[in-house]
Order: structure tokens, then sequence, then C-alpha cells
């Protein structure tokens, strides 16, 4: 037996499956500004700082699943009013969703074309 494996760490993909393919790669490219790798019929792949997300279809007609996808962010303010002009829907303004013991954490969530929820992250040092 291998002992030298402590448990998972890094992410090296995320997968978010949607209805139509192009519809999403087109959300996710120009309104969220997300850097398009590569596209397939029926699957589309993001660069997130190295971790890729791909946007697939069901394998099954009417199949669908989702993760929250949690996009981190310098200021979180900035990133809203940005993607918002861009046509990006809110479900609230960024809010503080916990005082952690060095720093802030704050929130805002939107939803993509198939109503997956996705959100803005934002870990604010405190002075």
């Amino acid at each position: 037996m291998d002992d030298t494996f402590s448990g998972l760490a890094v992410i090296g993909q995320v997968a978010v499956t949607v209805s139509d393919v192009d519809r999403a790669v087109a959300f996710y490219r120009d309104g969220l500004g997300m850097k398009l790798l590569f596209q397939f019929p029926g699957m589309g792949f993001f660069d997130c700082a190295g971790v890729r997300l791909m946007l697939t279809a069901g394998e099954k007609p009417g199949e669908r699943h989702s993760s929250i996808v949690y996009f981190k962010v310098a200021d979180i303010h900035q990133a809203h009013a940005s993607l918002h002009a861009r046509g990006v829907e809110f479900e609230r303004e960024p809010h503080l969703l916990a005082r952690m013991p060095d720093h802030d954490l704050w929130m805002a969530f939107f939803r993509d074309p198939d109503r997956n929820v996705m959100a803005l992250m934002s870990e604010v040092k405190r002075s």
C-alpha cells in the first residue's frame, strides 16, 4: 500500500451541464469575459487561472447537474459593476457573508443562462 497520498487538494476541472453549449459559451466568454481555451461539439473549455471549466451538454435528454462555481476576485464591487454592465444579472448586490479572524468574506450570486448558480467571492483583509 502506498502511504504517500495525503488527500485531494488541486482542482483540475469543474464541469457544468448546460442545455445549449453555444449559448453558454457566449455567456461565459462575452458576458463574464472568461478565456475560451477550445470548443468541440457539445463541450466548451475555459481557463480559470489553471483550472479548467468545462461546459457540457447532458449525456441524456433533459439531464442537468450543477455545482456552484465561486470565482475569486480582488474587488467584488468593481467586478460586480463590470459584469452587470455586460448584462449579467445578479440575485442581489455584493454582501458581507462572514467576518473571519483576519478578513471579511463577501459574495455576490448570479446565474448563467441555464440557471446554474455562480458566485463572485472576495476575501478582504482587514487593517
